[in-house]
């Protein structure tokens, strides 16, 4: 007879204890701490502009070997 009620049991179990951690989880534990102020980040410059200005020049094909070094 318990072969039959503990596979038909588990669902509920798995969800009551679902709901049960929620619970917790909002009554319980103190809530989460928001940071006051974000930090300033540092605006971001391209490390070699040089290299990108090389990069939107004539396209190269893939196949061949290029002449430009």
């Amino acid at each position: 007879m318990y072969a039959l009620i503990v596979p038909v049991a588990v669902p509920f179990v798995l969800l009551g204890t679902v709901m049960g951690l929620s619970w917790w989880e909002d009554h319980v534990l103190p809530p989460a701490k928001e940071p006051t102020e974000a930090p300033a980040e540092a605006p971001l410059t391209p490390a070699a502009p040089a290299a990108i200005a090389q990069l939107l020049g004539t396209p190269v094909p893939l196949t061949g070997v290029s002449t430009r070094r």
